[in-house]
């Protein structure tokens, strides 16, 4: 695959892109994150941004080792605590968090790992999650306002963190691991596979669905996507985008 902080960067431009060309009502308008505004949206990617930039990000503890907190219950009460930015402070703060996280990224010696959530991850792995969390809200932005926002060749990364994930996944809703192999179709219509080809369940269909799937956009029964053998049904519904 491409150079995941290239395209990380590249993602963030994309995103860019939209932000400076919203009016205020756009601003304001309805996202597809339940309860959110687009504005609410820009903020909770700033401030997740912000916290790869504190310098405890070396520190490898997870954020989320309490027991009773919640990923969502957390990003809320962040959100609701600062929500009301004016648009130009919210893009401004957003550009600054965003482009910074690339170069702390860069930055990070071999072999570090990284707080984040439950579980630290590796440098290249968490400008993963930013490359999948910002394309997912993304769409959570031009999709109730009928932005165009083609998928491109950089939702590989997010099909990989997707399968590479399946364990935890599975391990989150009681089941046994099992062996998946993936066989998406990428947008220029080339075949992306993930995990054994010898594996006894199977996912096969668009890249671009399994990643909706993943980031809970879509349902799998929304998808043309096929699930063969005993566990790729399971694995459809668990599916997910990240890596707490």
């Amino acid at each position: 695959m491409a150079d995941v902080f290239d395209d990380l960067t590249a993602e963030y431009h994309r995103l860019d892109t939209v932000l400076v060309s919203l009016t205020p009502d756009q601003w304001a308008h309805a996202s597809g994150a339940e309860g959110w505004t687009v504005a609410d949206v820009v903020l909770h990617l700033a401030q997740t941004n912000e916290v790869i930039a504190e310098p405890s990000i070396a520190e490898g503890t997870p954020f989320l080792s309490s027991v009773g907190n919640t990923v969502d219950g957390v990003v809320e009460d962040m959100v609701t605590a600062e929500r009301g930015m004016p648009p130009d402070e919210l893009l401004a703060r957003w550009r600054k968090t965003a482009f910074a996280t690339v170069d702390v990224l860069r930055a990070q010696p071999p072999g570090m790992r990284l707080s984040w959530v439950r579980t630290p991850l590796s440098p290249r792995t968490l400008a993963t999650t930013r490359i999948a969390e910002h394309w997912a809200h993304a769409q959570d932005i031009v999709v109730p306002l009928g932005i165009p926002y083609p998928d491109t060749a950089r939702i590989r990364h997010i099909a990989w963190l997707a399968h590479r994930t399946l364990p935890y996944a599975f391990s989150v809703e009681g089941l046994p691991d099992a062996p998946v192999f993936c066989d998406l179709t990428a947008p220029d219509e080339t075949h992306w596979t993930f995990g054994d080809p010898a594996a006894p369940s199977r996912i096969t269909g668009p890249a671009s669905e399994f990643c909706r799937v993943g980031a809970r956009r879509l349902s799998p029964e929304q998808t043309s996507l096929t699930a063969e053998g005993p566990r790729a049904a399971d694995a459809l519904r668990v599916l997910r985008n990240y890596a707490a």
